[in-house]
């Protein structure tokens, strides 16, 4: 973000967090850190999360594009579990409702605001780690985005990085992003991948963009190269 867009005022926003990832974060984010380590109470997890999310929405006001980077609404989440009031509708996991409303307004107060500037959110979120709690916060936010990048530990383990789960990633929208024709390549490429298994549809695709310079170049080799699988016959 910071190679690319420089002129966005980054945020990363630390939540329940291992003090080495925060000191490691200091010292390599060209922005600004904003934590709270896990041996803090729950209290200063939702207090440096809401004083953060407010210093981004003043930034905004004031004609700023910022970026906020929050690891993670999960834990964000379980932190609002237990410093909220309780409010006796508990959900399956042990969740509180009344707890998933202040990560889901963290959340959504992303805005692009017209003849000013712009709040992006990204956030990460927990799967499959066997918690029932972890699971219906993920729920809560599923499908709330728009864009969903998704890891894969499978891959991580094999040590292949950047450890995407290819077709299990995307942006909503996405037409209205790119042209038609690189729209139709795209979605060419997708039916490619969707028949591979991960490592193999991450593979490929690392191969053919580590092959060229720039995502047109890339597009171009794919609409020459790549056969789909009704295609050739």
């Amino acid at each position: 973000i910071t190679a690319n867009n420089p002129e966005c005022h980054l945020m990363v926003v630390l939540v329940d967090e291992r003090p080495e990832e925060v000191t490691d974060m200091q010292r390599s984010v060209k922005g600004e850190v904003i934590a709270s380590t896990f041996d803090r109470p729950a209290d200063d997890h939702t207090t440096v999360a809401e004083l953060a999310i407010e210093r981004a929405k003043r930034l905004v006001e004031m004609g700023h594009d910022v970026v906020v980077l929050l690891d993670s609404i999960t834990r964000l989440g379980r932190a609002y579990n237990i410093a909220a009031p309780a409010s006796g509708r508990i959900l399956s996991g042990g969740v509180d409702s009344a707890a998933l409303y202040p990560p889901k307004k963290f959340f959504g107060a992303a805005r692009n605001i017209e003849d000013g500037g712009s709040l992006t959110i990204l956030a990460t979120a927990l799967v499959e780690t066997g918690s029932k709690m972890d699971e219906v916060i993920f729920e809560e936010f599923k499908g709330t985005g728009n864009m969903e990048l998704k890891l894969d530990r499978k891959l991580a383990d094999k040590r292949i990085f950047p450890a995407v789960d290819v077709d299990a990633s995307g942006t909503r929208k996405e037409e209205i992003l790119m042209g038609t024709e690189e729209l139709n390549i795209v979605w060419k490429l997708r039916r490619v991948l969707h028949a591979l298994d991960s490592q193999q549809a991450i593979e490929l695709l690392l191969e053919k963009m580590k092959g060229t310079k720039s995502n047109v170049e890339f597009l171009m080799q794919v609409q020459k190269t790549t056969v789909g699988p009704d295609e050739g016959k």
